[in-house]
């Protein structure tokens, strides 16, 4: 199950059903007709962001604020195919999104410096710089605070852990690419941003 940052705030389906004040079906319904996002976690649950309820709670649409603030998404992924499967998803999910995809993790550190991101997403097994080295060097900028990293990786946690384990506040995602769940947690990101600046 993705490690969240405090601020993006996910509940389970019981704690949504007790938010709305609605039965546990029927914010399965509300999720499964896309009134509401949602993503699941690795063992099945739902995980509906807060803000998602927020917006359906004040009659809002939780995807439909096109004027609204724009979140920064940086990819940075050394297989092309993984690259273009990014690309074309992404474009998909219609989220006020401004999506950047880096070859490399050279390319990656170069377009953080020049455009910081709100969201990261990391391959980490990468040749050169390789993914939990950017992962650090973010995590070690205090501007850099505010940027939500997932890291997407066909490494198990336990070789993670040779390196120092995942952080508090970093996602993690295991490959094969699960979509729904990383379209979940940028959905959440975007949502928090949205709402920081509302």
């Amino acid at each position: 199950m993705p490690t969240l940052k405090e601020p993006v705030d996910v509940m389970t389906t019981q704690e949504a059903a007790s938010y709305l004040g609605v039965s546990v079906s029927s914010v399965q319904k509300l999720v499964e007709s896309g009134v509401l996002s949602a993503w699941r976690t690795q063992g099945g649950h739902r995980r509906i962001p807060r803000e998602a309820l927020l917006a359906y709670k004040g009659g809002l649409e939780p995807a439909g604020a096109q004027r609204a603030a724009r979140s920064r998404l940086i990819v940075v992924e050394d297989d092309p195919m993984l690259r273009a499967v990014y690309a074309a998803r992404i474009a998909q999910w219609e989220l006020p999104l401004d999506l950047t995809i880096c070859r490399s993790g050279y390319d990656g550190l170069i377009e953080i410096g020049v455009n910081a991101p709100d969201i990261l997403l990391l391959d980490i097994s990468m040749r050169g710089i390789d993914g939990y080295e950017i992962m650090e060097t973010v995590l070690a900028r205090p501007a850099l605070r505010h940027v939500h990293i997932a890291i997407v990786t066909g490494l198990e946690r336990e070789e993670l852990d040779s390196r120092g384990g995942i952080p508090p506040g970093v996602a993690f995602f295991q490959k094969p690419l699960p979509l729904e769940q990383l379209r979940g947690f940028v959905t959440a990101c975007c949502m928090h941003k949205q709402r920081a600046q509302a």
